[in-house]
């Protein structure tokens, strides 16, 4: 399958990361480079371009997109390790990164991944396919308890226990191996309601578990504002509560709290900043957007600036 992921806060994006032409850029989640390309088209033949994926798959794409540009580099990895990775390189400082979290539209489509509820595939789920653990092992494999805590945590789903106790009595049986499979037990004991399918929460529990992608996030992100050079933003885009929040936390970790007088241009009382958030709300998709892909529904875009000055302003 062609690797095809649409853009989501495409235009939004690119304002947000204040484009320096000479600038160097991390993208952390590259995928088919469709943000990259419109980052890329803005540097001049000083600037220079990294992007990250775990997905090899990701990686093929992407460079596809960018060929006839020689000032980019693309590396397997994953962005949790964004500072190993520059140091590898020998790249200290950036002046932008960007991080589209989540799962993308390609990995969705590509039934054979089995990041999806619907068809019959075999439950994988890795983003990262040199990687040991998969869904079938999560699902087949976990105690009653960790898998109802994981369902729980990270679906957001009161029905965890319920769910993970039937699939525990069917693995008895035989072990799950099909997304299929696993779709029915949910069907069996969750019913459907206006909120979409009964498995969506599930999948997107066992997910980010298998590709470990809400615990290392906020450290992530603090890695990443750390490695902005004075001016530099980082632009995180997300699409559930759970990526949103630590992102916020992080930026707001990040800012500090300054608690010298309003009117005072300067900072005096010796708070640590590492600069300032941009948005204060999230931006979100248009109108617009969401008639062309329906996927940017819940997308939030927030903006760090970092400032090695302390300025108030």
């Amino acid at each position: 399958m062609e690797f095809k992921h649409i853009p989501v806060l495409l235009n939004e994006t690119i304002d947000g990361l204040n484009i320096k032409k000479d600038g160097i850029y991390v993208d952390g989640t590259i995928g088919g480079a469709n943000h990259s390309k419109k980052i890329i088209e803005k540097l001049s033949a000083q600037g220079f371009l990294i992007g990250i994926d775990r997905d090899e798959e990701a990686l093929k794409a992407a460079e596809e997109n960018l060929k006839g540009y020689n000032n980019f580099k693309l590396i397997h990895g994953n962005h949790d390790n964004i500072k190993e990775i520059l140091e590898d390189i020998g790249i200290e400082k950036v002046d932008g990164i960007l991080l589209d979290l989540g799962v993308s539209s390609y990995q969705l489509d590509e039934k054979s991944r089995g990041f999806s509820y619907i068809g019959d595939n075999k439950l994988d789920m890795r983003m990262d396919k040199t990687q040991k653990i998969s869904a079938y092992d999560v699902v087949n494999k976990y105690k009653e308890e960790k898998l109802a805590e994981i369902i729980y945590k990270y679906g957001e789903d009161r029905f965890s226990r319920k769910i993970a106790k039937s699939i525990c009595n069917e693995r008895q049986k035989k072990p799950i191996e099909t997304t299929k499979e696993l779709t029915e037990i949910i069907e069996k004991v969750i019913p459907f309601s206006k909120d979409g399918h009964p498995a969506k929460r599930t999948f997107q529990a066992i997910r980010i578990e298998v590709n470990n992608e809400i615990e290392p996030l906020y450290n992530t992100i603090l890695d990443c504002i750390n490695l902005l050079k004075d001016g530099g933003r980082l632009c995180t885009i997300t699409f559930h509560s759970l990526e949103d929040r630590a992102v916020k936390e992080a930026y707001i970790e990040a800012q500090g709290k300054c608690t010298c007088p309003k009117d005072l241009p300067y900072c005096v009382c010796g708070s640590k900043t590492l600069g300032k958030i941009i948005n204060k709300k999230p931006i979100e998709a248009s109108e617009e957007e969401l008639k062309m892909n329906s996927r940017a529904k819940s997308a939030k875009l927030r903006i760090f600036e970092r400032r090695e000055k302390n300025n108030k302003n």
